[in-house]
């Protein structure tokens, strides 16, 4: 059972569990302020000119600034979200590390006739579930189970139960937006779900390791750059977007882990990004495009849809990228694809049509 959900359990669950299965290796693993200036083009970047993507990707990532840094989080703006990061990242800071595990006790509501502390108390309380449902989910997610309402109610809510659909849908933003993990329902009548990487992709990055976790989202951002940069990213952006997130090159993350081996290294071994040399830069320079595994497992409205998504509008919002999404959607359909084929195997001419430069050789 996870009886109370204190910070520990699911670090001894996942310790456990590593205990028991043994090695089995590792899987075969926003932005730029608005005052940011745009790279000159005396940098011999063979990137398109996109000061226009730099302000765009600006306006998105503004609602997500500082992020991660030093772990005090700001929360997403936007009328209709609550979600807090720093929500999150409280429950995957005790994945980590056990330091700092006391917690609020459990407590009902606040009846009491201060309104506004009572309100603060009842937030607060959420906050707490929040984080307990989002451990709880990592752990069921490592383990491959299924969840069922049920369950969650009975072993991580309890007496906030009335406050269910919130925590639920904040803790579900978390693990699409942070972990790029999608909770969906699979059984209706059941209440039962299951936790699946989102956008159609494949690989979480996880290892052996029972404190790894999932790190499709940093992924899906960087995918979002390199498509609102013109397809083509320089190193130097990217770095300059994750360093907004608090995700520098040569440290390491509470959860992505040190970001240059895995991005560099990493998700270019798996197919997910293409990492070259700037041609004639001097001094040399580098720059990322997606890899074929992006164009046989997701597309650019996918990836545009989760940028609409972060900043609380729609993939519409944003004309220039929604219209090539659209031409990739139609590109796509002519290609006439009737089953995903493995991404080595993706016709070379469907990842040409959806890009406004060849594939990589």
């Amino acid at each position: 059972n996870y009886p109370k959900v204190p910070r520990h359990s699911v670090e001894e669950g996942l310790q456990a569990q590593g205990e028991a299965q043994g090695p089995v290796g590792a899987q075969g693993a926003r932005a730029r302020e608005g005052a940011a200036a745009a790279p000159s083009s005396s940098t011999l970047s063979s990137c398109p000119s996109s000061s226009s993507s730099f302000s765009s990707y600006s306006l998105i990532l503004d609602t997500t600034r500082e992020v991660f840094a030093a772990g005090m989080l700001s929360p997403i703006k936007g009328p209709q979200r609550s979600f807090s990061f720093s929500t999150c990242m409280k429950a995957t800071a005790s994945l980590k590390s056990d330091q700092g595990s006391s917690r609020r006790e459990e407590a009902s509501p606040s009846t009491s006739e201060d309104r506004p502390v009572a309100k603060t108390l009842i937030r607060e309380g959420i906050n707490d579930k929040v984080a307990d449902l989002v451990r709880f989910l990592l752990l069921k997610y490592r383990t491959k189970e299924l969840i069922t309402k049920e369950e969650m109610l009975n072993d991580v809510i309890k007496d906030y139960r009335d406050h269910f659909s919130e925590i639920f849908k904040e803790a579900s933003e978390c693990m699409n937006l942070v972990f790029g993990i999608d909770v969906k329902e699979v059984d209706p009548d059941g209440h039962s779900y299951d936790l699946v990487i989102a956008l159609g992709l494949t690989y979480d990055g996880m290892l052996d390791d029972y404190q790894s976790l999932p790190k499709t989202g940093l992924l899906i951002n960087v995918l979002g750059v390199i498509f609102l940069e013109g397809n083509c990213a320089a190193e130097e952006v990217i770095w300059e977007v994750l360093g907004v997130m608090g995700v520098q090159a040569g440290q390491e993350h509470s959860i992505y882990g040190e970001p240059r081996k895995l991005i560099t290294h990493d998700w270019v071994q798996e197919g997910y990004l293409v990492y070259r040399q700037v041609p004639f830069s001097d001094p040399v320079r580098y720059e990322f495009l997606w890899g074929p595994r992006v164009c046989a497992e997701t597309s650019k409205m996918k990836i545009l849809e989760f940028v609409a998504k972060v900043n609380d509008t729609v993939p519409s919002a944003f004309p220039v990228w929604y219209e090539e999404a659209l031409r990739d959607e139609e590109a796509r359909r002519q290609a006439k694809v009737e089953v995903r084929p493995s991404w080595g195997a993706w016709p070379r001419a469907l990842c040409r049509a959806t890009t406004k430069r060849p594939c990589p050789k």
